[in-house]
């Protein structure tokens, strides 16, 4: 294994953790500025930013799907479909345990424990929209390839159903306008003749310059990450539906995951977990849209291909895991950070599903 792959690896995740830090200081002043509720902040601010990443790799696959020969285009569509439902699996899966254990470990300093302190109807509803949206998306699958305007009907749905999403948070109720619980910006002194004047409030500006620099570095980080990634599987011999399936939203998930730690750590566990959830909603609308019409020959069940199985297998658990963790919270009203374990139990049950097919996928 080539030794400059695994140091670009170390270099990129070192990019995306300092990205990550900038993002979540520089969007709760973004928030603050807009007046808008810790719930919106998280669920559609940060979910929207932070899911660029991994966004713009099935996007560039699918879209560039047109200009290949026709068997690179079919593996290209497979793959950028792949790269698609394996977002919200990786969220509502790996994403939801990570956060879940930093909660654990984080709940032996905290006099609730690991009971988080968050706004169960904002996830509630996250969760509620995700589910329709997904459902929707996946039921597209279940068309024929030659209903596109069918498929596109679906499609504008689904954006439809984001907007009203985005409208139903940004409308809600307002943020507590408190500065003194923020942090102070970390690119604040950028802006010396504001910050000597009134160094607690950050002009928007400078707010607005620090989350772009945020995302440019997690964009950055995270598509060095994956280029590491995809060097290293394919020196190992691993199929590049895999990369899509498994390792690329691994890479690409890590904005979410490290913004997340990084707020159960200061407390604020509904941006945690919104982060988390509203990058579930945004997934399941915007790029299966994509999906769904500028990928209609791999957008279907396809029982006699191992690869479409795989990959909306990866969205029956995405579901499966969504139910098993949110749905005793809307029953009991409170959501413990052990509840969210259950989310690696099935990444695993997964991981070991594309194991055994491994080698009907192997290059």
């Amino acid at each position: 294994m080539d030794p400059f792959h695994l140091l670009l690896l170390a270099g990129a995740l070192v990019i995306i953790l300092a990205g990550a830090e900038l993002f979540t200081n520089g969007i709760e002043w973004f928030g603050h500025h807009l007046d808008l509720a810790e719930g919106a902040v998280g669920s559609v601010l940060a979910a929207v930013g932070t899911a660029l990443p991994e966004t713009l790799i099935p996007v560039v696959a699918i879209l560039g799907a047109g200009a290949a020969a026709e068997g690179a285009a079919a593996a290209s569509e497979e793959i950028g479909v792949g790269a698609i439902l394996g977002a919200p699996f990786m969220l509502a899966t790996l994403a939801c345990f990570v956060t879940g254990l930093a909660v654990v470990i984080r709940g032996r300093r905290r006099p609730e424990g690991d009971r988080m302190a968050v706004d169960t109807h904002v996830l509630s509803t996250d969760v509620g929209w995700f589910l329709v949206a997904y459902l929707v998306a996946i039921g597209a699958a279940f068309l024929p390839v030659d209903l596109l305007p069918v498929r596109a009907a679906i499609a504008v749905l689904l954006l439809v159903l984001y907007g009203l999403y985005v409208r139903a948070h940004l409308g809600g109720e307002a943020g507590e306008g408190d500065p003194d619980s923020l942090a102070p910006l970390r690119l604040h002194r950028v802006d010396r003749a504001h910050h000597r004047r009134e160094p607690q409030v950050p002009r928007l500006r400078i707010v607005s310059f620090q989350v772009v620099v945020a995302l440019l570095l997690i964009i950055i980080g995270a598509t060095a990450f994956v280029d590491g990634v995809e060097s290293v599987s394919t020196s190992l011999g691993i199929a590049p539906v895999l990369l899509a399936l498994v390792i690329a939203p691994i890479a690409t998930e890590l904005p979410e995951k490290f913004n997340s730690i990084l707020w159960v750590r200061a407390g604020k566990d509904t941006l945690a977990l919104g982060n988390v959830t509203g990058a579930m909603v945004f997934q399941s609308c915007i790029p299966a849209a994509i999906g769904i019409v500028f990928a209609a020959g791999a957008w279907r069940i396809d029982p006699a291909s191992p690869t479409s199985l795989l990959a909306f297998v990866s969205a029956g658990i995405a579901i499966l895991s969504t139910i098993a963790i949110f749905g005793p919270m809307r029953l009991r009203g409170r959501l413990h950070g052990r509840g969210l374990l259950v989310g690696g139990l099935l990444y695993l049950v997964y991981l070991a599903i594309v194991i055994a097919a491994a080698g009907s996928l192997a290059l």
